[in-house]
């Protein structure tokens, strides 16, 4: 095993990213977040819309830089959904999930690589259980999703050597993501998820792993995850 370092993570002020940056502080590590909304106080962040690679890409290299120029990681945890029919979803809602899950994820680790070559740091992305199963009424989320797993092991051949990368496929968990859903898009009262400091906490082995020794893919869920298998 190895120290956690410094540690980017989208998405670090509520759910699976809040839950990973009280991770890495429990387990010793400094995390750095990418969020629109204030993280836990005493949290260095830098605001900005996954949805914008732009803005994604210039606030990861603003958080380098406040590191004074080394990260030992990345965790992508930010993602957001639309369900429904495809012609009955926005044309704009359809798109900006598939901005913020896969063009966000995408942006942020460009503009990390420099760094996390040069510390042989560890990426880990977050696909989920529909990133390789595919339901009705989640098309965006599944583009999405399928696509940081094809991007996430497509970066792992690109980087081997250089830099260690892993894939997280996370089933559903007890946050606030399925807040305000129409009730046949929420899960229902019997339904048990996971609990996302669980889900934190095998983020954080995988980013202490020793350097060239990655997990390359790991599934977590509830034992009675409906979406998988």
């Amino acid at each position: 095993m190895r120290p956690l370092g410094t540690v980017v993570v989208t998405g670090g002020a509520s759910g699976l990213g809040a839950a990973t940056v009280a991770a890495v502080r429990a387990a010793g590590g400094t995390p750095l977040v990418i969020d629109r909304n204030e993280p836990e106080a005493g949290i260095a962040w830098e605001r900005a819309d996954l949805a914008d690679s732009a803005a994604a890409e210039q606030a990861t290299r603003a958080l380098i830089e406040r590191a004074g120029g080394r990260i030992d990681g990345v965790f992508t945890a930010a993602g957001t959904d639309a369900c429904g029919p495809l012609e009955k979803v926005d044309t704009a809602a359809w798109e900006q999930v598939v901005r913020v899950n896969l063009l966000g994820t995408a942006a942020v680790i460009r503009a990390a690589l420099p760094a996390l070559r040069a510390s042989h740091g560890t990426v880990v992305t977050c696909a989920s259980t529909l990133g390789v199963r595919a339901l009705p009424d989640a098309t965006a989320y599944c583009a999405s999703k399928f696509g940081v797993v094809g991007f996430t092991r497509a970066l792992a051949a690109e980087t081997a050597g250089e830099v260690d990368v892993t894939l997280l496929i996370p089933g559903g968990m007890d946050t606030h993501f399925f807040d305000g859903r129409p009730e046949q898009y929420a899960p229902g009262p019997d339904v048990r998820l996971e609990n996302p400091e669980n889900v934190a906490e095998a983020v954080v082995f995988a980013l202490t792993r020793p350097a060239g020794s990655p997990v390359r893919e790991m599934l977590v869920c509830a034992a009675t995850e409906s979406s998988w298998p």
